[in-house]
């Protein structure tokens, strides 16, 4: 009940919903040490969300919200366009969106007239032009705004009777730029909102397979890079993180059913904290057991607990870097799944991780040497007499 009287109390602060809905998680959590803490969280998602959920659970559930994350980024435009109208919409992911409609009353063709029958023929040809201009337009308009000379869409379906479409592609007015990604033509029954939705149905096979083409030229990118042995790679989580810190990953490659989390972990004495990351079916003990120094008896205490994929969406833009998602449903994919683990990157220099960790082991290996040995007995290591130095 205490949950349900907070969520009413957050409720109670919107005025109305925001544009893109609304997040609530209420509930008691367990920390790291055992203890019970009040957790109250709300915020507008970063997509339209567009079903409700009401769950009472002894977890949050954050399935609609990785759905979010895991979309595929890449924006479609959609013309549909028929004799009673045109509509511009854009489709990214899961998420549909109307840009601009309009309707139009051409005249049919009949065989009155006359004398004036060829008058009737030119003024219907003249109107169905002017349609034709008016769409081109507008579609250049809506998906190259004022100001930038590319596309905002990265294809564009058309959609429609088969006469209008092909007339509205092939026209003069037809922007080039736009006419240049046309991904695929479908024939609709329908206009307006029922085309839309007709043309999405229609269409998703080729969005998909054009999703899966672009993944499956990034990771014959990756596995080029390996091959030709440039050092402007990295795979393993340890590698990519070090490399993702330095700056140097251009393209950060991530499989969409990576399942690892990321732990914050807080010594109780000293106050220092270290990151760990384990796989989501590995347990809280499993976690403590991957810190150094427990088997000396050093006691940690769990800070925070995230998915690895949501830090790294929240994130790989303050490392300068493109985040891009891939799934094993092609050849490559599973290759980089089974053999490079799910991650890796694409970097920006050669990077030796070899000779870093090396020096990472050396400077552990030095730390723990007794503090009063001979600083002769360095010396020799790297075969210098005292001569050498005046001693």
């Amino acid at each position: 009940m205490s949950a349900i009287k907070w969520t009413k109390e957050i409720l109670g602060r919107y005025n109305r919903c925001p544009e893109n809905g609304l997040v609530v998680f209420c509930g008691r959590a367990v920390t790291g040490d055992g203890k019970e803490r009040r957790v109250r969280v709300d915020f507008e998602p970063i997509k339209p969300v567009h079903e409700f959920v009401y769950l009472c659970d002894d977890e949050f559930r954050t399935d609609h919200l990785e759905e979010m994350l895991l979309a595929d980024e890449e924006t479609y435009g959609f013309i549909v366009i028929d004799g009673n109208g045109s509509l511009y919409g854009t489709v990214q992911g899961s998420n549909r969106r109307v840009l601009h409609q309009f309707s139009v009353d051409l005249p049919k063709k009949h065989g009155r007239g006359g004398q004036s029958a060829l008058r009737f023929a030119r003024l219907r040809l003249e109107k169905r032009h002017n349609y034709i201009s008016k769409a081109a337009d507008l579609a250049t308009k809506l998906f190259i705004p004022h100001g930038q000379g590319r596309p905002n869409v990265c294809g564009i379906i058309l959609a429609g009777s088969a006469g209008l479409k092909t007339e509205l592609m092939r026209s003069n007015a037809f922007d080039q730029r736009l006419r240049q990604i046309i991904t695929q033509t479908v024939d609709v029954s329908y206009g307006g909102d029922h085309g839309f939705q007709q043309a999405i149905e229609l269409s998703s096979e080729t969005l998909a397979s054009v999703k899966l083409t672009k993944e499956k030229k990034l990771l014959q990118k990756y596995m080029n890079t390996i091959s030709r042995d440039t050092g402007k790679f990295c795979f393993s989580i340890e590698n990519t993180l070090q490399a993702f810190e330095m700056g140097a990953v251009e393209n950060l490659i991530l499989w969409e059913g990576f399942d690892m989390n990321r732990y914050i972990m807080r010594n109780k004495l000293t106050g220092e904290e270290m990151v760990v990351h384990l796989k989501k079916e590995e347990s809280g003990e499993e976690c403590h057991a991957a810190l150094p120094g427990k088997e000396t008896g050093t006691d940690f205490e769990l800070v925070k607990k995230e998915s690895f994929i949501e830090w790294v969406a929240g994130n790989y833009k303050e490392f300068g870097c493109d985040l891009d998602f891939v799934s094993d449903r092609s050849s490559e994919g599973m290759q980089f799944v089974k053999g490079f683990g799910g991650v890796g990157g694409i970097l920006r220099w050669r990077v030796d991780f070899a000779e870093i960790n090396g020096d990472l082991e050396q400077v552990k290996e030095l730390d723990g040497d007794d503090s009063d040995c001979d600083v002769g007995d360095h010396y020799d290591e790297y075969g210098f007499d005292d001569g050498d130095f005046g001693l």
